[in-house]
């Protein structure tokens, strides 16, 4: 059943959000805290009168809901503050917030293992890692404990754990001045889904698109699996009238490092004890001059132009990530400077929606995922082309 319909039958009073409630309540009964993907079960409800009303929508633990505790990915931030904007929206919608997801860190990396809790493990591969830094999001929708969860996306922490999960993960676009990274959005199971959640009613119409199988970051390679899912992503879209071109990465490893200076300049004020790669993002951040992060922040804020230039497409189609979910504990065991490395072979392309503050769409297709990112094109038009593909 589609979110909406689902939605159309808790406000008719078909089902009962209680039992829905009671529902989730005993299933995540029946799952460890590193299967379920959640840091705190507990209820904030809303007025259940809203458009969204009845409906379970669990937060991400890196946003505060009144009454409920935010540990930030840490056992050593765990705070009670007052709702986020964003939470409290939901919330005026009639959501009803059955706990927190788990995060990395500060959402600090791409793969989920909160200091002091357990690390969260990837339903579609025990054992590995479900991504980061939204991995609790990701594993909670699809283990099928909820159809939708809140995640957050600074770098790839949306669309990263949804490909590693076999989910369905959207960013929204968002006002990237001055350097600003982070969008708020959702992990589904579908497409639709997600159109539903953000109220957007989806466009097809033939588009141009650029298909890019090199790493955009990074010194590493592409999984032959990877490669073939956008390569066959391709050729679908070919068939159905989309003008596809195979195209080189659009500007030089300069912009990356740029990122890389911007996120740990923004690192600089983290308070506290810290994890290993944490506290090597604040050092960092803190070794930088004024200049140097000002220099950074002009680089990304030029880069929108730079790609525009280099690629004459509305959509660009890559893989979302460049090989499988590695084990649980591959990525922290690194030294912090190469983990992040490491981290960047993984995950090569999804930073630049970031940077820009373009939207970008991963979705399940050819045995692995595949990222759509809009270059030109409109949240509808982007939204249609992923339905083209996801389907339903």
């Amino acid at each position: 059943m589609s979110l909406e319909s689902y939605v159309a039958e808790l406000r008719a009073g078909r089902l009962d959000p209680r039992d829905e409630l009671a529902r989730f309540e005993y299933e995540v009964g029946q799952v460890n805290a590193a299967e379920s993907g959640f840091a705190h079960v507990g209820t904030a409800q809303g007025s259940l009168s809203g458009r969204l009303a009845g409906l379970l929508l669990p937060i991400k633990d890196l946003m505060p809901v009144a009454g409920l505790p935010t540990a930030y990915g840490s056992v050593h931030r765990r705070v009670f503050e007052a709702s986020d904007p964003f939470a409290a929206s939901l919330l005026r919608q009639g959501v009803i917030i059955p706990g927190k997801t788990q995060s990395s860190e500060l959402g600090m990396t791409a793969y989920t293992e909160p200091v002091g809790m357990p690390a969260v493990d990837n339903p579609l591969l025990p054992g590995h890692t479900p991504g980061g830094s939204s991995g609790g999001a990701a594993a909670t929708v699809a283990r099928g404990l909820v159809q939708v969860a809140h995640a957050s996306d600074g770098g790839g922490s949306i669309r990263v754990p949804a490909a590693a999960c076999g989910v369905v993960g959207f960013k929204p676009p968002h006002d990237a001045t001055g350097g600003k990274l982070t969008a708020q959005g959702f992990i589904t199971r579908t497409v639709t889904d997600q159109a539903f959640m953000h109220e957007v009613e989806r466009v097809s119409r033939p588009l141009r698109i650029g298909v890019l199988l090199k790493p955009l970051h990074g010194s590493g390679t592409v999984s032959p699996a990877w490669r073939s899912a956008a390569l066959t992503a391709a050729v679908a879209l070919s068939d159905a009238g989309h003008r596809v071109t195979e195209v080189a990465p659009a500007y030089d490893a300069s912009f990356f490092q740029a990122f890389k200076h911007q996120l740990a300049g923004m690192c600089r004020t983290i308070e506290g004890e810290a994890s290993p790669i944490v506290s090597f993002l604040r050092d960092f951040g803190q070794s930088l001059s004024d200049a140097e992060r000002a220099s950074a922040t002009a680089a990304c804020t030029s880069l929108p132009a730079v790609v525009r230039a280099a690629w004459p497409f509305d959509v660009l189609l890559t893989p979302t990530l460049a090989f499988d979910p590695p084990i649980i504990g591959h990525f922290s065991s690194l030294p912090p400077e190469e983990d992040f490395e490491e981290q960047t072979r993984w995950t090569p392309w999804c930073t630049l929606f970031n940077i820009t503050g373009w939207a970008g769409i991963s979705i399940p297709f050819g045995g692995r995922s595949i990222h759509l990112g809009a270059i030109r094109a409109s949240v509808p038009e982007l939204l249609g082309i992923a339905t083209e593909l996801h389907g339903s």
